[in-house]
């Protein structure tokens, strides 16, 4: 029985996973931060933001019903379209091969973000998985969120492309705070170099201070996982890539942790 109640709505932390780059691992990670969140206790939803070409239901197995398009087209309840991978974590799947969704207008993004904040309310933590590059929707989503977390590897092409997508957001959707996961790095060492390469180039150019949230390592673990449809956290907890993903899940459940003590603090001073 999924773990939601159709009252007591609440705001949560909401996050996306970006790339400018495809192929960086971001639908991986996006499902494995999503589990250990809910590990931690967290009921957490998962939006496939990648709207014409969802994957996130193919990576785990899933048997979807309805999904984000059948809400936007026929009012489907959009509760009844949360698939639930554990108690604690649901998974809203968009559709695949639909190219009109990848290239929604403003007044569709209206739309869509009625839909989703009734939904969202539900959860502690709301991590969106949009599509890789500079797309409508995925600013729309870097807009929609409180947090903008970018994956990026060590290849030199998805640094560039990282970099224009942080750009774009900060120019002209006036976002300021990046976070950022190394991922696919050999070492703590490689990560921090790549990091401190791109930190210093947003810094100077764009006058921002990039935070970096933290590296998972190589790890055959990762597409072991994919073969099996399951989080590669679930199939191999004590890989170098799990223990990883385990210290991301703490950072972000410290967003949570800084939300609700923020909300005690403004509901005592008004009480």
């Amino acid at each position: 029985m999924a773990e939601i109640s159709r009252h007591n709505p609440r705001k949560p932390v909401m996050a996306c996973m970006s790339s400018g780059k495809g192929g960086v691992g971001k639908t991986s990670l996006t499902v494995n931060l999503a589990f250990a969140l809910a590990q931690r206790g967290l009921r957490v939803l998962v939006v496939d933001g990648d709207l014409g070409l969802a994957n996130v239901d193919v990576l785990l197995g899933l048997q979807v019903q309805t999904t984000i398009n059948d809400i936007l087209d026929r009012e489907a309840d959009p509760l009844e379209a949360v698939v639930y991978l554990e108690p604690r974590l649901g998974i809203l799947p968009a559709s695949s091969g639909v190219p009109d969704l990848a290239k929604l207008g403003p007044e569709d993004h209206r739309q869509l973000g009625s839909i989703l904040l009734p939904i969202t309310r539900h959860f502690d933590f709301v991590l969106v998985d949009t599509a890789a590059g500079i797309g409508s929707s995925v600013l729309w989503f870097n807009t929609f969120v409180d947090y903008n977390i970018l994956l990026l590897t060590p290849d030199p092409t998805a640094m560039t492309d990282a970099y224009a997508l942080i750009k774009v957001l900060s120019r002209d959707y006036h976002r300021q705070t990046f976070h950022l996961i190394l991922n696919q790095v050999k070492n703590e060492a490689e990560a921090r170099q790549v990091y401190d390469h791109l930190a210093r180039v947003a810094s100077h150019f764009l006058s921002l201070n990039l935070e970096y949230l933290g590296a998972v390592p190589q790890d055959t673990s990762v597409s072991k996982g994919v073969r099996h449809q399951k989080p590669f956290i679930k199939v191999a907890p004590h890989s170098k890539a799990a223990i990883a993903i385990s210290g991301l899940a703490e950072r972000l459940k410290g967003w949570v942790t800084q939300k609700s003590a923020s909300r005690k603090t403004v509901g005592e001073a008004g009480g």
